[in-house]
């Protein structure tokens, strides 16, 4: 039986590392934006951070577990393929929108009314932003999985 993306679940130092990584990759995304867009995402981000500097690590270690379940999927079809890494990034926009679908959700649920303000202002812009970070997100979670390659 080959492990699955959710054997990364397994390991609590693997999923913390998981955690920290996925942080940073958010964190420079969001470094590297400009133009008013970006602003408004700065702001916003800044204000998520600015209520709890651990709000963000926090977040994604509380939804890594349904997202890699969500992605588990995507994760075995590019297995099959041979890469499933290059298969999450080749499919950027299904894959954004599995991420985006687990994030509506959570935020949906949340008791913070400014992070769901934040977040329902910004939702439409960021699915760009969550495209173009699935390529870093595929390598994260390649590099912490039992994958062959």
């Amino acid at each position: 039986m080959a492990m699955g993306l959710s054997d990364i679940l397994n390991d609590q130092a693997v999923k913390v590392k998981v955690v920290d990584d996925c942080a940073l990759l958010i964190d420079r995304h969001v470094a590297a934006k400009s133009g008013l867009g970006g602003m408004a995402l700065k702001a916003a981000y800044g204000v998520v951070k600015g209520i709890d500097a651990t709000y963000v690590p926090g977040a994604i270690y509380r939804i890594l577990p349904e997202l890699v379940k969500a992605l588990e999927p995507m994760w075995a079809e590019g297995l099959q393929a041979g890469d499933p890494v290059a298969h999450l990034s080749q499919n950027q926009t299904q894959t954004a929108e599995v991420i985006l679908g687990i994030t509506d959700q959570r935020v949906a649920k949340t008791d913070k009314g400014l992070v769901r303000s934040s977040y329902n202002k910004l939702r439409q812009s960021v699915k760009g932003d969550v495209e173009e970070a699935v390529p870093g997100l595929a390598e994260i979670l390649g590099a912490h999985s039992p994958v062959p390659r």
